[in-house]
């Protein structure tokens, strides 16, 4: 038996919710009840440097985001604008990561720890599906990153991702941080952005500048608290 055909009533949005910006006076001073069984199951923020061609550059694009310029960086989780950034090191893994290209529709099909399990991984789509993927080498760095403003060091950490033209940089702050020696969270590091071109095209990469050693003892321990959660593991 067919349903007649009823209107629906549109639904209003409530805008009546007690609800505020500000943290009201009631609920300053307290703890976090409720999170206690989240423990390290959240996202890790990334710092991206957008290009010419990133969707939130473009004004037209779903992903365009107020006031994004190429050479600023992102914090995609937030979407808060950097000009420059100044890091502690704490955690260095590479990932290799299988892509659709983007002609065949693109997208992140799966990270691998090494380079025979992303080709494993291709190979077993079979031969026609295999040929729409890359296989790209990535380095993440996690780092604990100093807020702008007010010189200290954000709650969050941040993983910045290295790969094709970056991966030269990547390479080159490691050999920086083993050469200065020590433990690789007892510095702090400029990263500014940095005009590239070839016969190809242009684009901005990065240039990981020494700053100096951690003068503040409680930013080197919230640095190894971090760097002790996360050896040996993932940092995604």
């Amino acid at each position: 038996m067919s349903k007649s055909n009823q209107a629906v009533a549109p639904v209003e949005p409530v805008n009546t919710l007690p609800a505020v910006d500000a943290l009201p006076d009631f609920l300053k001073g307290k703890d976090d009840r409720g999170n206690e069984n989240v423990g390290d199951q959240v996202e890790i923020p990334r710092l991206k440097l957008l290009q010419k061609m990133s969707g939130e550059v473009d004004k037209n694009d779903p992903n365009h985001v107020e006031g994004a310029e190429p050479g600023l960086f992102l914090n995609k989780l937030t979407n808060e604008l950097l000009e420059t950034i100044h890091v502690i090191s704490i955690n260095f893994m590479v990932e290799f990561v299988v892509w659709r290209k983007r002609e065949n529709g693109g997208g992140k099909q799966g990270s691998f720890s090494t380079r025979q399990e992303a080709d494993k991984f291709v190979a077993d789509m079979g031969e026609g599906i295999a040929a729409q993927m890359d296989i790209q080498e990535n380095h993440q760095h996690l780092v604990l990153v100093y807020d702008e403003n007010d010189g200290k060091l954000r709650s969050t950490p941040f993983i910045i991702d290295m790969s094709s033209t970056k991966l030269r940089v990547s390479r080159n702050w490691n050999s920086q941080l083993l050469t200065r020696g020590g433990e690789r969270f007892s510095t702090i590091w400029r990263f500014a952005p940095t005009p590239m071109s070839n016969d190809k095209g242009s684009w901005v990469n990065l240039k990981a500048e020494y700053v100096g050693f951690v003068a503040s003892e409680e930013d080197y321990k919230r640095a190894e608290e971090l760097y002790e959660s996360t050896k040996g593991g993932t940092i995604h």
